[in-house]
């Protein structure tokens, strides 16, 4: 029995917790790999890009809440994400139509690139502060649960209660819809395979008469979806204030580099990786101790690694490791 409180005591602070956190990360690290394999240069903007389709979907979510329209158990913010994604969509292709073509067209190194995503960091930083402010936003809705903690002590007998709740159901849900369609959409459709091929060999897919414009313009598509969908999932699974998405952009850049910058299945392996890192150095286990060791043995402190106010310290350090010993990371040498 003692076993099984343990179970689910580690289930309810840390299984659970770092899947559905693994899968935000993933995602948000997916939009990162595929700007690095397409666009070849690391768009730092892209924490912010989470915040700005975010908040998008928050005001459309609102709006909705206003006119009594829900979804139900279900958050609303569901069906308020599809113009979440077309707004960012065209915010990102309004802004490499203005900015990074510039760049594009005058052959500019990576680096370049790269100093131009902070600009574009920054500006977009400011336009979501102006625009919804800097502190927290709530917008979730619906059944807070799929399962109680009391409801699921009540039918076990056991001490301990899991609980689930809505938004890590819905986060693991739609990450794997999401990762599926990318995943079908790049090997099974003719533009998902012009795509891949213009990642592998641009003058190559040029000469076979790929449309580059079009490549790039379907990639930012791709990443606002993805960069709305993390970020609105997060904004629910937590809240939503616009200066944590910038934090976000250390684990998410962390999960790409673990699993292989430009691999999209690296990308998915990475955001778990960071994930269940924060969650076990940052968890307190003298609770599931406790139940697995004779009394006498019981631990007097928490048993916690690090506070989880340092939490973005374990991606800085697994990253670094990386770096040093793995640069290509865990799937070297594979790409969209």
């Amino acid at each position: 029995m003692d076993l099984l409180n343990a179970l689910v005591a580690l289930s309810n602070f840390v299984i659970v917790p770092a899947v559905a956190y693994g899968a935000q990360l993933a995602l948000g690290a997916l939009g990162v790999t595929l700007i690095y394999g397409i666009l070849r240069f690391s768009n730092f903007a892209h924490g912010d890009t989470m915040a700005f389709g975010a908040m998008a979907t928050i005001l459309m979510t609102w709006w909705l809440q206003s006119m009594g329209v829900s979804f139900g158990p279900l958050p609303t913010a569901l069906l308020a994400l599809p113009v979440g994604i077309v707004v960012t969509a065209a915010l990102l292709l309004a802004t490499d139509r203005v900015i990074f073509s510039f760049y594009r067209a005058q052959k500019a190194k990576p680096v370049v690139l790269v100093i131009v995503s902070i600009g574009v960091m920054f500006m977009l930083n400011g336009i979501v502060r102006f625009i919804i402010g800097p502190d927290d936003q709530r917008f979730a809705d619906g059944e807070r649960f799929i399962i109680n903690a009391r409801v699921f002590r009540d039918l076990t007998g056991l001490r301990e209660g899991l609980a689930i709740k809505t938004s890590q159901g819905i986060t693991l849900v739609v990450a794997v819809i999401a990762v599926a369609l990318l995943f079908w959409f790049l090997n099974r459709t003719r533009t998902g395979k012009s795509m891949r091929a213009y990642s592998d060999n641009e003058d190559l897919a040029l000469l076979s008469g790929i449309n580059p414009e079009r490549v790039v313009a379907i990639t930012w598509i791709i990443v606002a979806a993805l960069a709305t969908l993390a970020g609105v999932l997060y904004g629910l699974d937590k809240s939503f204030k616009p200066f944590t998405y910038f934090q976000l952009l250390l684990p998410i850049f962390a999960s790409a580099i673990v699993g292989g910058l430009g691999s999209p299945v690296g990308a998915i392996v990475g955001g778990f990786v960071i994930a269940f890192s924060e969650v076990m150095v940052t968890y307190a286990w003298k609770k599931v101790i406790a139940y697995v060791v004779p009394e006498a043995w019981e631990p007097d402190g928490l048993v916690q690694l690090l506070s989880t106010d340092y939490k973005f310290a374990v991606s800085f350090v697994i990253l670094v490791i990386v770096l040093l010993f793995r640069p290509t990371g865990i799937f070297a040498g594979k790409a969209v």
